[in-house]
This record gives C-alpha cells, sequence and structure tokens, in this order.
C-alpha cells in the first residue's frame, strides 16, 4: 500500500529535509514542513541566529551565507545542508500553513514539542474528511550526523508501514517491531482530516 508522508521538525531545515531527501530518493511519496514561528539557523554565537520566514528559498540562504562567512558556515555544516535543500525542494514550508498540500497518511516527526503541535493543529482543523491520519514521533538530535541516522531510520519505519496492508489494524506490532530493532522508543497517535 502507497501510502502518503510528512516529515516535520521546527524549521524545516535539518531532520525533515534529511529524511525527505531520502524518502524522495526512494520514490515515495513525501512533504516536509516546520513548526517553528521562523526558520532558524545557527549564526556566528548562539545568540546571533539567522532567522527566515517561511517560502524564503534555500537558495537565498545558502547565497546570503556564503556571503556573510563561507569559512564558518561550510564548517558547521550549514552550506552543504542549504545545498542537499535546494536538490529536494524550493523553500522550507510551515506545516501549520500547509492545508492547501491536502492530506497525509503519516506524519513523521523528530523531536516531541513539535509531535504536540502537530497534533494540536490537526485537532483544530475541522474533521470533514473523517481520514484517519498516523502522527509518530522519533526522537532525533538535531545535528548533522543524528540527522543522516534519523533519515535512515525514516525509512525503514516507512518502508515498514508501506509493506503492510492497513496500517491501523498492525501499528501496535510495526511499533514494537522497530523498537527492538532500533532501540528507539517511538511515541505515536491517531488523528483525523
Amino acid at each position: 500500500m502507497r501510502l502518503r508522508y510528512a516529515m516535520v521538525c521546527s524549521s524545516n531545515q535539518n531532520r525533515s529535509m534529511e529524511a525527505h531527501a531520502v524518502l524522495k530518493r526512494e520514490g515515495f511519496d513525501v512533504a516536509s514542513y516546520g513548526t517553528g514561528q521562523h526558520v532558524k539557523l545557527p549564526g556566528p554565537s548562539i545568540r546571533e541566529p539567522n532567522v527566515y520566514d517561511f517560502g524564503t528559498p534555500y537558495k537565498q540562504m545558502l547565497d546570503e551565507l556564503r556571503r556573510k562567512d563561507p569559512e564558518l558556515y561550510r564548517r558547521n555544516g550549514i552550506l552543504p545542508m542549504l545545498k542537499r535543500n535546494v536538490s529536494v525542494k524550493t523553500a522550507p514550508q510551515r506545516w501549520q500553513e500547509n492545508a492547501a498540500d491536502g492530506t497525509f497518511d503519516v506524519v513523521l516527526t523528530f523531536e516531541e514539542k513539535v509531535f504536540d503541535m502537530v497534533l494540536e493543529d490537526l485537532h483544530n482543523r475541522n474533521h470533514v474528511l473523517l481520514k484517519p491520519v498516523l502522527v509518530i514521533n522519533l526522537e532525533v538530535k538535531d545535528n548533522h550526523e543524528e540527522a543522516a541516522v534519523g533519515g535512515r531510520l525514516a525509512l525503514q519505519l516507512c518502508q515498514e508501514l508501506d509493506a503492510i496492508e492497513n496500517w491501523e489494524e498492525s501499528i501496535d506490532d510495526v511499533i514494537i517491531n522497530f523498537e527492538r530493532q532500533h532501540h528507539r522508543k517511538l511515541v505515536y497517535s491517531i488523528s483525523y482530516y
């Protein structure tokens, strides 16, 4: 069964985009989003992040940071990350503004706070379709190395979900098997469109 997936983190830059890139390469129907108020990228110090609005093209961010301090942003992995993002889609998108993108079968988040925000947003929508959506949190630390691991784990989980006939009947088994195999705790909930 081919499902439609959404990958969601805070800024739609690192974890969700790594998973989006991996799943897209494997032919999955996938989109990605962030739940934050703005897109934040590390700056020269913790108190000086680079802040963008959702919808700002990744290419524009890449060009701007190349001009600001190419050595810093190459060293901290931001330039390679933005290059990857440019190859996946045009710009970061905000989850709370995605209604026009249609519905998803599975939403995978990478941080508990983001999981809670997605569930809250789904709860506040009009449930006219009464179509179930599975929301799963796979906790992934927000750094480049962990995002790469998280992307591979997201692919494996989505492959398992795609392989079953009806996730609603099998989700407990899929989650238990995944947790045993990967020693990662998953949290999940079911919501509706």
